[in-house]
């Protein structure tokens, strides 16, 4: 696991249960957070919405006017977000990323938490260079204090507070680093403490 850029069981896992996946929801309390994150862009922003998953997300910027740009690294899932969008949605992994430069913002909602922990530093960076300078990230991730599973065996990064500081402080130049702790579940249904990354990418 620790040597690898992504948790290939992680992604095989939402191949396999794209569609209950979809229909399940999201549980995390982003709505605000999405609220708040779009109300910070330019009209007509590009925002690369990193780990699109069903695509939910990707339609209600859409349908706020702006641009946007979802990705995935499901198969499966891309294959459903793409018929609610009525759109291609591209597939790679975050190690996959080569953009410089090209979005306004990205939004990474429940999605670099499955990123392994020897990888994210360099993953984080990557996003940074995909961002125009100036440009917004938000990021959410289930906190905790090791690195493992949860009961459906999907890896998890379980960042504490200051390990996601300490992580993008290395990763690159960052400004307006904040970082959210909110209450929260998600698809399994447990209790989950979720920590929101707000930055931006310095000038």
């Amino acid at each position: 696991m620790n040597d690898k850029t992504h948790d290939p069981k992680t992604l095989a896992f939402y191949d396999a249960e794209a569609a209950a996946y979809a229909a399940r929801g999201d549980r995390s309390n982003v709505s605000g957070s999405l609220g708040a994150f779009l109300a910070h862009l330019a009209p007509g922003a590009h925002v690369l919405d990193l780990g699109s998953g069903d695509g939910r997300h990707a339609v209600a910027m859409i349908e706020a006017g702006f641009e946007v740009t979802p990705l995935d690294g499901s198969a499966g899932l891309a294959a459903i977000a793409s018929r609610h969008l009525g759109k291609p949605v591209r597939v790679a992994r975050f190690d996959e990323i080569e953009d410089v430069e090209a979005f306004d913002a990205v939004w990474a909602h429940a999605s670099l938490l499955h990123v392994p922990r020897d990888s994210i530093v360099g993953i984080l960076a990557r996003v940074h260079r995909a961002l125009k300078p100036g440009g917004r990230l938000f990021a959410s991730f289930k906190s905790g204090d090791a690195e493992g599973r949860d009961t459906l065996g999907r890896y998890y990064n379980y960042p504490s507070k200051d390990e996601l500081a300490a992580w993008i402080a290395a990763s690159a130049r960052w400004s307006g680093v904040e970082i959210e702790e909110t209450g929260g579940s998600g698809y399994d249904g447990k209790p989950t403490e979720w920590l929101f990354l707000h930055a931006l990418r310095d000038e």
